[in-house]
């Protein structure tokens, strides 16, 4: 899983539009798997929430393989999609970057259905390390986590690299606390830690 969202190239539609039957797949595939679990959700129940026939399905989607693969590049490009957006808007304010992550984090964990991290989740699925899947949350963790430490490098944080684990692990714990916990007070215990891990103090 790369930066783009399909390693396969998207089937186009009139004016060169992402084919609007495909983007249905997605957006069902996006909902079931991440509400009921990517095991658990076979074709048929995608092909019935996304209001396609199988030979369209299969025409896009030869398996459910490159289903999961394909919702899972999606989920990773639009994050990526979403740090470019900060980074774009606040130019040089990386602790307003860093920030803004916290604040995205925070809001998901807020919005109806949260089920906790949907790679954590997937990876949850598949027991074998070698499984595409599992290839393709360990791509989107390093990408995170490569990204945390370019802002700690920015911040001149003494350990970078060391920080951005921490961070990668303050992520996944928030995200599983707050499907579990009460989210108030695992919101106000992210941003906690976080200032605690760059350093921060209030001038």
């Amino acid at each position: 899983m790369g930066d783009a969202a399909d390693s396969r190239p998207a089937m186009r539609g009139a004016g060169g539009k992402p084919s609007a039957a495909r983007e249905r797949i997605l957006a069902a595939a996006d909902r079931l798997f991440y509400r009921e679990g990517i095991r658990a959700v076979g074709v048929e129940k995608v092909i019935a929430e996304a209001q396609v026939t199988r030979v369209t399905f299969y025409r896009h989607f030869p398996t459910k393989d490159d289903l999961i693969a394909t919702y899972l590049a999606v989920r990773s490009q639009r994050e990526r999609e979403a740090l470019a957006e900060a980074r774009a808007a606040l130019p040089g304010d990386h602790r307003e970057v860093l920030r803004a992550i916290v604040d995205a984090l925070i809001a998901e964990s807020r919005s109806p259905g949260f089920r906790g991290c949907p790679y954590v989740n997937a990876a949850a699925e598949y027991a074998d390390p070698d499984h595409p899947v599992r290839h393709a949350v360990a791509e989107h963790r390093a990408w995170f986590t490569g990204q945390m430490a370019e802002l700690m490098t920015e911040l001149g944080h003494p350990d970078p690299g060391l920080a951005a684990e921490q961070i990668m692990i303050l992520r996944d714990g928030a995200m599983t606390a707050a499907y579990l916990d009460d989210r108030e007070r695992v919101a106000a215990a992210l941003v906690a830690a976080g200032r605690a891990i760059v350093g921060y103090r209030e001038e």
